[in-house]
């Protein structure tokens, strides 16, 4: 089975899919803009969406970088804060992320990510002594954690973190938790590609397409999730060409620079979204064995790696 995008694509002709499904169960599919990205919610139980989009939304406002009130940006504001149990545990397994995978998946790399961020979107390459600045700020062992009174603080003067590479992950999971509680046996969430497959498609799992990275018009697979999540990283949804190199949004926290090991995209199936989210990341920046060696020290995962060889080019 092969690999697709960071942003999934979501489903394969989807109305078919559940109009024509075995149950003949009739199927309410909805979207809204959240954590910086599209949310959709399909089940056959109508309370669905709006306990999903509840839950997600309260942790946007915990944890999101770009809303000013939020948990997040107090903290990369004041570099001190008592924070919120979700926020804190957010964190804290972004830490043992970080410590895993050798700095591969760090949430301090939020300097680079605004360097690299504005460098994509004008095609125009950062300055090294810029670059070289923010390095000084990443690293994640600069994060001390005060367990009792919930508080996160900032070693360093000037660090910031980022949670794109996990918040929407974890907010997939407390969604996913939040239906269960409420009875809820058949969803799907997908949070701007984090996707979780709650129960089955009426008789059956469902059934999720695969873009190709390189032709957005064609499939190279398709995923069945019953109970699983599932999470891509790859090159090709925020990037620039020079000469004859790809710089996109996915950074290398020890160079400073976009990965350039000749991986194309990473996508991961676990029964956790909030593993997929972090750990596909994670293993397209430690590149094909050392990523697969990470991916196989967590349980029901697999982890599926796409190179440039892999596409001949």
């Amino acid at each position: 089975m092969r690999t697709g995008r960071r942003r999934i694509i979501f489903l394969f002709s989807v109305c078919w899919l559940l109009v024509s499904g075995c149950s003949g169960q009739r199927y309410h599919k909805s979207t809204q803009l959240l954590m910086g990205t599209f949310v959709e919610m399909i089940s056959d139980d109508p309370r669905a969406a709006a306990i999903a989009f509840a839950e997600i939304k309260r942790l946007d406002n915990l944890l999101s970088k770009f809303n000013p009130r939020s948990e997040i940006s107090q903290l990369n504001q004041q570099g001190k804060l008592k924070v919120s149990p979700d926020t804190l545990e957010v964190i804290k397994v972004a830490l043992e992320f970080s410590k895993q995978s050798e700095g591969a998946f760090d949430i301090t790399v939020a300097p680079l990510v605004d360097i690299w961020k504005p460098a994509i979107k004008t095609r125009m390459m950062p300055k090294e002594k810029i670059i070289n600045a923010a390095k000084l700020l990443v690293g994640s062992e600069n994060i001390l954690i005060e367990e009792k009174s919930r508080t996160v603080k900032f070693l360093k003067k000037g660090m910031q973190i980022d949670l794109g590479g996990i918040a929407k992950g974890y907010a997939v999971d407390c969604a996913i938790k939040k239906l269960q509680q409420a009875g809820i046996k058949s969803c799907l969430v997908n949070a701007g590609g984090n996707m979780y497959g709650l129960g089955r498609n009426g008789t059956r799992p469902w059934k999720v397409g695969i873009r190709h990275p390189r032709r957005p018009n064609e499939m190279i697979g398709f995923i069945l999730l019953e109970d699983r999540a599932i999470a891509t990283s790859g090159d090709y949804e925020q990037y620039f060409d020079s000469g004859n190199r790809r710089f996109s949004h996915i950074i290398d926290p020890k160079t400073g620079y976009p990965v350039n090991n000749g991986v194309v995209a990473v996508t991961v199936i676990s029964s956790s979204a909030t593993i997929g989210d972090a750990l596909s990341t994670a293993v397209f920046v430690l590149g094909k064995e050392k990523g697969l060696r990470l991916a196989e020290r967590y349980k029901n995962t697999q982890a599926i790696i796409l190179t440039k060889e892999d596409l001949n080019f």
